[in-house]
């Protein structure tokens, strides 16, 4: 479950594409790609990048069989975010929390990212090279449209176990750059400095049920504790909500919150939001229902909102694993509808998810699905369109299922 208090303001600043390799069951490199042609008709699911011009995607679905490696081709954005923003938090002897593949323990693993610069008509390329005990190189490049990429900094690790770092326009004094520590990211270091630069870089949203170590397995009803104090501190957000509900037709006219004493060990009362639903009788009367015994479907549509929503309203990229579990496939439409209309989405946020809901190939078109399959050890991962011989206008569900597409379950 994402940690609200990291949602920051992002600037309409889009992901491009990211790429990795020898990380969880990729061993060989695989790229997903948010880039779209002129050609490509995605019912709104669209944006110009306000840096490139570039026609990109803002929603992405993974779809493949159990444990082929789905929610493995999504993880690195979530330890990417983490490792930006949370790395100097690592005890110093610690290594870095990364889960290569069964055969790639004694060789790096390789990221990139390519994204919107807050500057306009600029592109952004991270990369890093790491092991389970260091960082070996690290880099942040810049260009505009039609130059060549530049470097912000290069951090090389040297034979002797120290970094060279080279910066043009970072501006962390040199003296610190050099003491960066093997398992910390350049940019968290960076900002424990306040670097502007460094600061302006963190100054992102995501938003993600995953972490460094896979999927956050957290219970439904805590999720929802969590997400009425967050409402309870945020009113518009809590309109925004009532509103949608009561759109997907979940019985609901409304979620009212409400200020309890709560009895502590220390035996003092402390003050505790709670959450009713309000349901309608049809004869002009209303009846509250605590949250925590509203259906799992509504609680987890809940509980998604309030995940999406920051993210929808100043930017950003949500990246979910199993989008689909407990939801209504209807339910889950509206969701990603959101990410459609410029009402709902005015600052081009994004979302890459996994599903089983083959249903979703009948509402996304080929260039914003991603497949994903694993024989043996070894997953692989490519984009529906890059597939020869498939039409825009065929039964993609039927074919799926029929296992013409490939990542379906061999039973």
């Amino acid at each position: 479950m994402v940690d609200l208090n990291e949602i920051t303001c992002n600037r309409a600043q889009m992901l491009h594409s990211y790429a990795f390799a020898n990380f969880r069951s990729f061993l060989t490199r695989v790229e997903i790609s948010f880039a779209l042609t002129d050609k490509d008709a995605v019912n709104g699911w669209d944006r110009v990048s306000p840096q490139t011009s570039q026609r990109l995607t803002t929603v992405m679905a993974v779809m493949g069989a159990n444990a082929s490696g789905k929610t493995s081709l999504i993880q690195p954005l979530a330890f990417l975010a983490w490792f930006a923003r949370h790395s100097f938090s690592l005890p110093p002897d610690a290594g870095v929390p990364l889960a290569p593949h069964f055969n790639g323990a004694n060789v790096p693993s390789d990221f990139e990212v390519i994204a919107d610069a807050p500057e306009p008509g600029t592109l952004l390329r991270y990369r890093l090279r790491a092991t389970l005990q260091y960082v070996l190189a690290e880099s942040l490049e810049h260009k505009a449209r039609r130059g060549q990429w530049r470097p912000i900094f290069d951090r090389q690790r040297t034979d002797g176990g120290r970094y060279k770092v080279t910066q043009d326009s970072f501006g962390l004094d040199p003296a610190q750059a050099e003491k960066v520590r093997a398992n910390v990211s350049l940019i968290s270091w960076a900002a424990q400095f306040n670097v502007p630069f460094a600061n302006q870089l963190l100054d992102f949203a995501i938003s993600t049920n995953m972490f460094v170590g896979g999927r956050w397995w957290q219970p439904i009803d805590s999720a929802v504790h969590q997400c009425i104090q967050h409402y309870a501190e945020n009113p518009a957000l809590h309109q925004r909500l009532v509103a949608l509900l009561g759109q997907w037709d979940l019985g609901l006219s409304g979620v009212e919150l409400r200020q309890h004493d709560t009895p502590s060990p220390s035996g003092e009362n402390k003050k505790q939001w709670l959450a009713f639903g309000v349901h309608p009788d049809g004869q002009d009367k209303t009846h509250l229902l605590p949250f925590m015994q509203e259906s799992s479907g509504t609680k987890t549509a809940f509980a998604l909102l309030t995940q999406f929503l920051p993210v929808l309203e100043r930017g950003g990229i949500v990246a979910y694993d199993e989008l689909d579990s407990d939801l209504h496939p209807h339910v889950m439409e509206a969701l990603l509808d959101l990410f459609a209309g410029k009402d709902t989405n005015p600052h081009d946020a994004q979302i890459i998810f996994t599903c089983h809901a083959a249903g979703v190939l009948r509402l996304l078109q080929k260039s914003q699905v991603m497949l994903v399959e694993k024989e043996g050890l070894d997953s692989e991962a490519w984009r529906l369109d890059s597939m020869e011989g498939v039409r825009s206008d065929e039964n993609r569900v039927a074919k799926y299922l029929a296992g013409a597409y490939g990542a379906v379950p061999r039973l």
